[in-house]
């Protein structure tokens, strides 16, 4: 019997996060630890009369490319998915792994490389996506390597996704619904303004928003959801940050990542962990030592770190910024192969103050 907790995680990628319609192409991309979501999200789809188009990957196909690819096996941009990025009115991306680390030991040039042939495909989804001709969503389904990661239990880690997700409620979608009209009054507020100060133990930030838009992530593009987030003027940033949870990125990790910018650009670059790992990364492109994204999060289910970026990002009382690409709804002119979120503590002795006046304290809106 499935359990019904897949079933309603089902209802909210397709009913709520990319609202399918009768003749919509949706892409939907996993590996086959996800097949009892994989099956209910192919029949929400068919119900909603919609042409579901699976996409299913296999454990270890990705470290035999990084080991055998040649330079110009490693620069072909996979022209499926990129077609289906480019054509198709949507997409579900199900994150499964069967193991987290398999890309650990690959060469970080190597790994350049691949991002920077797969850089079409994301560039689509973001410029399709500020249109609304695609949509698109990620989410997880719980395997024991997200487990292990999370240091849980397979079962303690299930509930733990599908209570952040919602997916338990007797109404999934309309909660979802309910979280977008809650932010809104977030959004409402930021727009039109142009400075932001950010400050806290971990951080002492000025940025611009001036012409920029904040978003309402409600649901629309990543399950869970719950931050409100913009894209910085990219010359903009100034001052130094300290993240405090690890940062993940293509299953390599960094601690104790410590910036400081100055007219938007990454000008110093320390890590506790990892630190030639990360300037390996910021060395990708020119668009990579800069912010495109700046987000507050807002998700209060969501209160351990799970070294899961999707639930990490979401922690209520933190913020995050994404080095690299940003999304061009928001205004966001930055383009990099990179978008690597990272990770800040708001939740004591903290402030955000937009144009001087205080909106946000200890981890809470004051709006």
């Amino acid at each position: 019997m499935t359990d019904p907790r897949i079933r309603g995680l089902a209802q909210i990628l397709v009913q709520h996060s990319i609202r399918a319609k009768p003749g919509d192409r949706v892409l939907i991309e996993s590996e086959p630890a996800a097949a009892p979501l994989v099956q209910e999200v192919y029949a929400e789809i068919l119900r909603a009369g919609g042409h579901p188009q699976p996409y299913l990957g296999l454990p270890g196909l990705d470290v035999l490319h990084q080991k055998l690819a040649s330079d110009e096996q490693l620069a072909f941009t996979p022209p499926l998915r990129l077609h289906a990025y480019e054509n198709f009115e949507a997409r579900i991306l199900i994150h499964a792994a069967s193991n987290t680390r398999e890309l650990s030991e690959a060469d970080p040039a190597r790994l350049s490389q691949r991002r920077k042939a797969t850089q079409p495909i994301l560039e689509a989804q973001m410029r399709r996506g500020a249109t609304k001709e695609l949509a698109w969503v990620s989410t997880l389904f719980p395997t024991d390597s997200f487990a292990q990661d999370a240091e849980m239990s397979l079962e303690d880690y299930e509930d733990f996704v599908y209570q952040a997700c919602h997916a338990d409620d007797e109404d999934p979608v309309g909660y979802w619904r309910g979280v977008e009209k809650r932010q809104d009054a977030i959004v409402e507020a930021l727009n039109g303004h142009d400075r932001i100060q950010v400050r806290s133990p971990s951080c002492e930030l000025e940025l611009s928003i001036a012409g920029r838009t904040f978003i309402n992530a409600g649901g629309e593009h990543n399950m869970p959801d719950g931050e409100v987030f913009t894209g910085p003027v990219e010359d903009s940033m100034q001052g130094w940050i300290r993240f405090d949870f690890p940062a993940i990125w293509n299953g390599r990790e960094a601690q104790g990542i410590e910036l400081r910018f100055e007219d938007g650009k990454v000008v110093e670059a320390s890590a506790d962990k990892g630190e030639g790992f990360l300037l390996d990364v910021l060395e990708t492109d020119p668009g990579a030592r800069y912010v495109g994204e700046f987000a507050v999060d807002t998700n209060s289910g969501i209160q351990r770190f799970t070294r899961r970026i999707l639930f990490d990002e979401k922690i209520g009382g933190t913020l995050h910024m994404a080095l690299g690409a940003g999304y061009p709804d928001t205004g966001s002119q930055n383009r990099s192969a990179v978008h690597w979120d990272m990770i800040c503590d708001m939740r004591s002795d903290s402030e955000i103050r937009v144009d001087g006046e205080l909106v946000y304290q200890n981890g809470s809106f004051l709006i």
